[in-house]
């Protein structure tokens, strides 16, 4: 039987998962570059079908002041 899929990862799963530091990854959630967090009992979690999402074109819109 396969592994579960976890539904839902900590910033720096969720980095790893875009290959980018958790300090990057944190940046460009700030700036609205990439999906916020869920709150789960306290706890900010990232959903993998979100982060999938925007492998395929779903990530969120920057603000207006983004840099990369």
């Amino acid at each position: 039987m396969p592994a579960a899929r976890p539904l839902a990862v900590k910033d720096t799963s969720a980095a790893k998962m875009l290959d980018m530091s958790a300090d990057e990854f944190r940046r460009l959630v700030s700036v609205g570059a990439l999906p916020s967090p869920c709150d789960i009992g306290g706890l900010k979690r990232w959903r993998t079908d979100d982060i999938e999402a925007i492998l395929q074109g779903g990530a969120a819109v920057p603000d207006e002041d983004f840099e990369l």
